[in-house]
């Protein structure tokens, strides 16, 4: 490999929320990396820096033409100019809308389990979470499409939140089952936004299917929320984009990033962004290898050495979802207890709603000396429970 995904960056000290942890703990929680980014986005802010002057950022034509161009050649979806508004982020993309698209008190459908911040994004904004609980059988995900149709024909549903590819399962939703959810949204008058942020780390030779492009109707009622934050690991520089395709939903979108104040870049942004998308493809390919590797690990280390837990078969992202219902533990417990006697620092699945709670979510996106220390840490607790 052309990059040194090897390497062991010291993030202690540095104000990382990941690694704001006592000395002998290992956190493989939250979802950034431990790789430093693409030299391409480096330079690009070095650059900026130098300049020297910090003030005030504009939207140029190159933040527009890097978005496009990535989609078209990267996911086969042509995207106008004019769908685009910058955001500083998916998740200030995601509180805005539902506030702006919804009125207090009506229901928001979400699919869990699922990233716990769309629970706060609905019940921040005085709206009511309805969930669409995923069928899980035989190790793998599906969609429960009768209880979704009851749900969204809930004359108090107005509005989807759909994880495209899905977090924390990692699952790559199908064009068919895309296409369902839109004319099932569409029969029952609901907007759907899609969180797309995790869309470019996909298992080699894996493609995701953008839920805007599955058809004309899903088309129509997107609101896609889409950075190169999550692949890229620049979280920190609040730098995403906002696809809406539909111009009335558009404009609303429009009034309510920019009520909510969350539509101008800070001035690392833009640079930040075009770099990714220009420059970094190569470093992203080899990134999405080194991260394969790793789950192939994970699997053969668990088949190998704990058997109890059973890894949940993915295609996406680099969070793994660890079915630990042999433990009989709840998953806030059994996070916990890991954690104070191991040091190991993983997710609890209750976090991602009451379907997750025999689960634990492990983030593997890291030198692979640390991902083989977390695993002997997991094999050890398991060890002394029996």
């Amino acid at each position: 490999m052309k990059y040194n995904f090897d390497e062991i960056v010291d993030r202690r000290n540095t104000n990382s929320l990941k690694w704001d942890v006592k000395d002998n703990e290992l956190p493989m929680w939250v979802a950034d990396m431990d790789f430093m980014t693409s030299p391409a986005i480096t330079e690009a802010l070095i650059r900026r820096a130098e300049h020297g002057i910090y003030g005030y950022s504009i939207i140029p034509d190159k933040w527009y033409d890097s978005y496009i161009s990535w989609w078209e050649r990267r996911h086969g979806f042509t995207i106008k100019k004019e769908w685009l508004m910058f955001c500083t982020g998916v998740i200030p993309a995601i509180s805005s809308t539902v506030r702006k698209l919804t009125t207090p008190a009506e229901k928001v459908v979400i699919q869990t389990p699922v990233y716990n911040i769309f629970f706060n994004s609905i019940l921040n904004n005085g709206r009511v979470v309805l969930e669409n609980r995923l069928i899980y059988k035989d190790g793998e995900y599906s969609i429960d499409f009768d209880d979704l149709e009851m749900k969204l024909a809930d004359k108090q549903t107005t509005l989807m939140i759909l994880c495209n590819p899905h977090n924390p399962i990692g699952k790559i939703w199908s064009k068919n089952e895309l296409v369902k959810i839109g004319e099932l949204c569409k029969k029952h008058h609901v907007n759907v936004i899609s969180d797309e942020i995790h869309c470019d780390i996909t298992d080699p030779g894996t493609e995701y299917v953008p839920f805007a492009s599955a058809s004309d109707v899903c088309r129509e009622i997107s609101v896609t929320a889409i950075t190169p934050t999550k692949a890229f690991n620049i979280a920190g520089l609040q730098t995403a984009a906002i696809c809406v395709p539909n111009e009335g939903l558009r404009n609303k979108v429009n009034r309510a990033i920019n009520t909510d104040e969350v539509a101008e870049p800070n001035i690392f942004a833009i640079d930040a962004a075009v770099a990714a998308f220009d420059r970094g493809e190569e470093w992203l390919n080899e990134m999405r290898e080194y991260i394969f590797e790793n789950k192939l690990s994970v699997i053969e280390f668990l088949k190998n050495n704990i058997p109890d837990i059973k890894l949940i078969k993915s295609q996406a992202t680099y969070l793994l979802w660890l079915d630990c219902s042999k433990l009989h533990k709840h998953s806030r417990e059994l996070a916990a207890d890991l954690r104070a006697k191991t040091g190991l620092y993983l997710s609890a699945g209750g976090a991602y709603g009451e379907a997750g709670d025999s689960f634990l979510r492990m983030n593997i996106a890291c030198p692979k000396t640390l991902l083989n220390d977390g695993l002997n840490r997991l094999k050890a607790y398991m060890e002394e429970q029996r």
